[in-house]
């Protein structure tokens, strides 16, 4: 695996080293003692898929609050979506700034999402799936969200909006929130 530090500390880049030959690939998506050498999580307590059938479909931006706080990694299987962080740890000098990126089946490209951030993404392509593991269980009493098109963050997201859950339509800007501990 090849670790790349994001601008927004704590959060990584993790690409794929795939060992290629006639039949395909083969890969490691997680070795405990790699995530361990770079001081990242190496214990996921939950691993969850989600599927989006149109492209343009816009989940997120959603955390969790502690002590429910969790580290995600995220992997796309199939198809492409662009994957957007935003940090809300309260006294972080990056506090509310975002960084996103481009994760494809192809490209072998994950993300490492540390406590405190808030996460969404957009998808490319139609039929995407993600596998996303968890460092926390799901907590409804601790989770949260940011509205995904706050004038205050002013993300780029790369195709109009085709579909939105309505709970994420209802989420309130960064002025409404109170900064992750």
């Amino acid at each position: 695996m090849i670790f790349t530090p994001l601008p927004l500390e704590g959060a990584w880049k993790v690409t794929l080293d795939q060992r290629e030959d006639s039949r395909g690939f083969f890969a490691r998506v997680f070795c405990a003692r790699e995530f361990g050498a770079h001081d990242l999580n190496t214990e996921w307590v939950q691993v969850n898929a989600s599927f989006s059938r149109a492209e343009g479909t816009l989940r997120g931006l959603h955390f969790q609050r502690p002590p429910m706080a969790e580290v995600k990694l995220v992997r796309c299987v199939s198809g492409a979506i662009y994957d957007v962080i935003v940090d809300l740890r309260a006294g972080s000098p990056t506090y509310g700034q975002w960084t996103g990126l481009e994760l494809s089946a192809q490209n072998g490209a994950m993300i490492y999402i540390p406590r405190g951030f808030a996460h969404g993404f957009q998808t490319l392509r139609p039929d995407t799936e993600l596998l996303y593991f968890h460092s926390q269980y799901y907590s409804p009493a601790h989770e949260g969200g940011l509205h995904h098109a706050d004038p205050a963050l002013g993300i780029n997201w790369p195709r109009p909006v085709a579909d939105l859950s309505p709970r994420d339509a209802g989420f309130a800007g960064l002025e409404t929130l109170d900064p992750i501990p």
